[in-house]
């Protein structure tokens, strides 16, 4: 069974490479069926496949926005970036060509052997800046001042003890870095989590200004499905 997982996951890592230079379609008269993708599922339940083939589903592209999400945390060049709650490398391999380092941090073990072997083809230069680490659900394991660009795609809503999390998260972003974090929003969508894993654009601004943060901006415009949370330190 372990040899015949680790063969599902590097089919399924040429796939997603090989889906990597498709010309993205015009977001012009595009309905929300077109948006959403075959079968999304959302939800933090269903098997590790599943959920593969929902993160790097081709019509993510169109809403999802990934060039326009990535501008938010300022030009990369220099800069570590970590992705918490990487899952499948969606954003975490799209920063690489421009970052100096990308770390891409998850807690389930399935998704960092996809990502070892998603890492495995790439260019030598760009495995050399690419990191990949196992986390506890209470610890990224960052080091302090380790990074300049934190991203969290649809996964603070699963972080437990959330305010003790970023209070412990503050000191391993350098000065004049960002965090950048992304939910789906709570009213009625045709993509997304079931509502019970959702969570409110203001509770995600009230923990964090209890984890010490103030310099906070929100956007629930940018993107069709999610709002968008930025953090100026």
């Amino acid at each position: 069974m372990l040899y015949l997982s680790r063969s599902i996951i590097l089919i399924l890592s040429f796939s997603v490479f090989a889906c990597y230079n498709a010309p993205q379609r015009s977001g012009d008269n595009i309905s929300d069926d077109d948006l959403i993708g075959e079968e999304a599922n959302w939800s933090q339940e269903g098997d590790f496949e599943e959920k593969v083939s929902t993160y790097e589903d081709d019509d993510r592209d169109i809403w999802q926005k990934p060039e326009r999400v990535i501008d938010l945390m300022g030009p990369l060049e220099g800069k570590t970036v970590v992705d918490i709650g990487a899952g499948s490398g969606y954003f975490a391999f799209r920063c690489v060509p421009d970052a100096e380092k990308v770390i891409a941090v998850d807690i389930d073990p399935d998704f960092v052997a996809f990502l070892e072997n998603k890492k495995s083809l790439l260019p030598q230069n760009q495995q050399e800046k690419f990191e990949v680490r196992l986390a506890s659900p209470d610890d990224p394991m960052l080091d302090d001042d380790e990074v300049d660009a934190v991203l969290l795609v649809n996964t603070y809503v699963y972080i437990e003890n959330r305010v003790e999390y970023f209070r412990a998260l503050k000191p391993k972003i350098r000065d004049n870095g960002k965090i950048v974090i992304i939910e789906f929003k709570m009213k009625s969508i045709p993509n997304g989590p079931p509502p019970e894993e959702k969570i409110a654009m203001h509770q995600v601004e009230h923990e964090l200004q209890q984890a010490g943060y103030d310099l906070i901006s929100t956007d629930d415009q940018t993107l069709d499905y999610q709002y968008i949370i930025t953090v100026q330190l």
